[in-house]
């Protein structure tokens, strides 16, 4: 009983000092929140989350702020997260169905996401190792130059010239686009190189060797194509809570500018709406030390074809925050899963 009511407690003086960014009082929980109790019992359960590190006194005030410990409480014991309201929905539906490829939806994304959650917004691009062969063309460029695109079920476009060592006709390159891509359509990419790897055999032996540049090529690509790709948006947000770096925000902002470092603040892929939510230390980057991050995957059904965040400080409405990025990653893979 006792522990529900500090719980409560916490509850509130987390969600005052986000909206107001000053210490919190016992008086001004009795007259902003029904607690249900006299003004000395919150008081007595305010020493108590000091003592247990939940809770910090600032300054000499009779306020009290949370501590990393106290925000970490508070996400785990969240009843729920904020819905965003049918007109956000409907906002967001209507921006990101409006994109034409894939880059487009990653740009409109990380746009959406800074704006919607007034932090910094952080989409990592589908990987291609979790994606399929939805597609593969071949175009005749030149008698013996050739334009390879590979298009994925993810959206992701690769194209590559090929410079073949013998004249490459039409009636040739249809051949091997009919083969390749019953070869490969439906595939996962990663499994593209075993798929293809006799296709060459059913070519004349003079055709071969410019059949196996193109297939070489088509290998290649994916392999140099495999790391992952982080984008960034929505970084002059942090400028408004210059108040809760300690020393600055260009530790946090150089830290920002690493992709290395934003793929590992997104985390590893793992289910679908799973949300990884880090608190100051958590993130273990000293830059980072006084920021949170919210991240989610998104893709299809249970499958996760990448992760999509926001970056921001500690002080940070956890519940609105972690609706609107799960609400954004929803969006965003229901789209790829239903374009063409």
């Amino acid at each position: 009983m006792h522990e529900d009511r500090r719980l409560e407690v916490l509850r509130a003086i987390v969600e005052d000092y986000v909206a107001t960014n000053e210490p919190v009082g016992s008086r001004a929980l009795v007259e902003r929140h029904h607690l249900g109790v006299s003004p000395a019992t919150i008081r007595n359960d305010m020493a108590v989350l000091e003592e247990e590190g939940y809770i910090a006194q600032p300054h000499t005030s009779a306020g009290r702020v949370p501590t990393e410990l106290g925000y970490r409480l508070f996400v785990d014991r969240l009843a729920g997260v904020k819905p965003l309201s049918p007109a956000e929905r409907r906002a967001i539906s209507v921006f990101l169905e409006g994109a034409v490829d894939l880059d487009d939806v990653i740009a409109r994304t990380v746009r959406l996401l800074a704006q919607v959650t007034r932090q910094v917004a952080v989409v990592q691009y589908p990987s291609l190792t979790r994606s399929a062969v939805r597609h593969i063309e071949l175009v005749r460029l030149t008698p013996s130059r050739v334009m390879l695109v590979v298009i994925t079920t993810t959206g992701r476009v690769e194209q590559r010239v090929v410079d073949c060592p013998a004249p490459v006709g039409e009636d040739l390159l249809a051949d091997l686009r009919g083969r390749v891509n019953a070869a490969t359509v439906g595939r996962r990419l990663t499994e593209v190189g075993d798929q293809v790897a006799s296709v060459a055999d059913g070519f004349a032996p003079d055709d071969r060797p410019s059949v196996l540049v193109v297939l070489s090529t088509l290998v290649e690509s994916l392999v140099e194509q495999s790391e992952e790709r982080v984008v960034l948006g929505g970084t002059a947000n942090l400028t408004r809570f210059g108040q809760d770096f300690p020393r600055s925000v260009q530790p946090v902002l150089e830290a920002l500018e690493e992709q290395v470092v934003l793929m590992r603040l997104l985390g590893e892929a793992t289910a679908p709406e799973r949300v990884t939510v880090r608190i100051g230390h958590e993130n273990r980057l000293e830059q980072l030390s006084a920021a949170s991050v919210v991240s989610v995957g998104y893709g299809s059904g249970d499958e996760v074809l990448a992760r999509l965040g926001v970056v921001g400080p500690t002080r940070m409405d956890y519940p609105g925050t972690i609706g609107a990025v799960l609400a954004v990653a929803r969006y965003v893979g229901r789209l790829l899963a239903e374009s063409p």
